[in-house]
C-alpha cells in the first residue's frame, strides 16, 4: 500500500467531529495538521482530539510543507476562495458541500486546481457509500421499469439565528444547507435538470426555512423535493418507476443503508454493507492522489450542482420557473 496522504483541516468547524475519527480509523489518510484564526484556539483544538500540529492561521496551514491535502469546511461564502488558494499553494482540496450555487466560482476553482495539477473535490460523503452506488444500479438494471419520479426529504429544526446556517451573509438556509442533498440525489438517479421551480417560505432570520423544488429532466423524469430547518427530522428518498419504486430510510447519513424494492404487491429489503462515508471520501481523493482511483466527484458534477442550485434560487425569488 502506498504512503497514507498527509492532510490539514482549514478551520475547527463543527462537522469536523464527523471528519476526524474516521480519518484517524484510516490507513490511507494522516492527519497531521488543524488551523485557525486564533492560535490559542487552534493549540486546544489540537489537544482535544490528538493533532499533531496547530496553526494559528489558515495561511500557515497551506504554507506548511508537509501536508498534501486539505479538507476546507468554512462557511459557504469562502468555499471557493480558500479552495483556489490552498490549491495555488499546492494543496489538494475536498471542499464541505455545498461547494457554491454561483457556476463562475466553480469554474475559477477548478481552473486553479488544473492550473496547479492537483485535485478537487465536493464533499458529498453520501456519493461515496455503496448504497448511492447500489441504488444507481438497481434503476438502471430496471429493478422499477422506467424512472418516472424521484421523490426526497431532508429537514430538521433549528432556531439558533447567530447559528451559521441561518445567516444570509454566508449564503446559509434550507436549500443550501440541506436542500442540496435532494438536488444531487436526484441528479445522481436522472441527469441534469431542464427546468425547474422553487417555492421557499423566509424565517425571521432571512433565509429559506422551508424550501420546496420541482426539477423537470430528460426523459420527462420528473423530481420533486422538500428541506427545511424548521421542521421536525426527516430524510428519505425514492425512486418511483412504471413497475414499482425504491425506497430509501437514510438516503444521506447512510447510518442504516437499506434499500426497499416495492413491486408487485410486495417489499423486498435489500441490505447495503455498512461503511463511513466521511471515511470514503477522504480515502477517495487519497487514492487519487496515490495514482490510485479515479476521483468520484470533479468539476462537472459540481457545475452541474451549482446550475440547479442557482437556477432554484432564482425561481424562488423570482416567482417564476428557470430553464437551464
Amino acid at each position: 500500500m502506498a504512503d497514507p496522504v498527509r492532510w490539514g483541516i482549514l478551520s475547527t468547524a463543527d462537522i469536523n467531529r464527523k471528519v476526524i475519527p474516521p480519518a484517524r480509523e484510516s490507513a490511507k489518510v494522516e492527519l497531521v495538521a488543524v488551523a485557525s484564526r486564533d492560535q490559542a484556539r487552534a493549540d486546544a483544538y489540537a489537544r482535544e482530539w490528538g493533532i499533531p500540529r496547530a496553526h494559528g492561521s489558515y495561511e500557515a496551514l497551506l504554507a506548511d510543507p508537509e501536508i498534501e491535502a486539505v479538507y476546507i469546511p468554512l462557511p459557504n461564502t469562502m468555499h471557493a476562495e480558500w479552495s483556489i488558494r490552498a490549491l495555488d499553494a499546492g494543496k489538494h482540496v475536498l471542499c464541505e458541500k455545498p461547494f457554491t450555487r454561483h457556476p463562475d466560482e466553480v469554474d475559477a476553482a477548478w481552473d486553479a486546481a488544473e492550473r496547479n495539477g492537483r485535485f478537487l473535490s465536493e464533499a458529498f460523503m453520501y456519493r461515496h457509500h455503496p448504497q448511492a452506488k447500489r441504488l444507481v444500479e438497481l434503476v438502471r438494471e430496471g429493478a422499477i421499469g422506467e424512472l418516472r419520479l424521484v421523490r426526497s426529504a431532508f429537514s430538521y429544526g433549528l432556531y439558533d439565528a447567530d447559528n451559521i446556517r441561518l445567516r444570509t451573509d454566508v449564503e446559509g438556509g434550507a436549500l443550501m444547507d440541506v436542500g442540496c442533498y435532494n438536488v444531487s440525489g436526484s441528479r445522481l438517479l436522472a441527469g441534469e435538470p431542464e427546468r425547474v421551480s422553487g417555492e421557499a417560505w423566509y424565517g425571521p432570520s432571512g433565509t429559506d426555512w422551508v424550501f420546496t423544488g420541482t426539477m423537470r429532466f430528460p426523459g420527462d423524469v420528473i423530481a420533486t423535493f422538500d428541506c427545511s430547518t424548521a421542521e421536525a427530522n426527516r430524510d428519505e428518498l425514492e425512486a418511483i418507476g412504471s413497475d414499482g419504486s425504491l425506497f430509501l430510510d437514510d438516503p444521506w447519513h447512510c447510518n442504516n443503508p437499506v434499500i426497499e424494492l416495492r413491486r408487485d404487491g410486495g417489499v423486498e429489503r435489500i441490505e447495503v454493507e455498512r461503511a463511513n462515508p466521511y471515511r470514503l471520501e477522504l480515502e477517495n481523493l487519497s487514492d487519487a492522489i496515490r495514482g490510485e482511483n479515479e476521483l468520484l466527484l470533479g468539476r462537472e458534477d459540481a457545475l452541474g450542482q451549482a446550475r440547479a442550485l442557482e437556477a432554484l434560487h432564482e425561481s424562488a425569488t423570482s416567482g417564476r420557473p428557470v430553464s437551464l
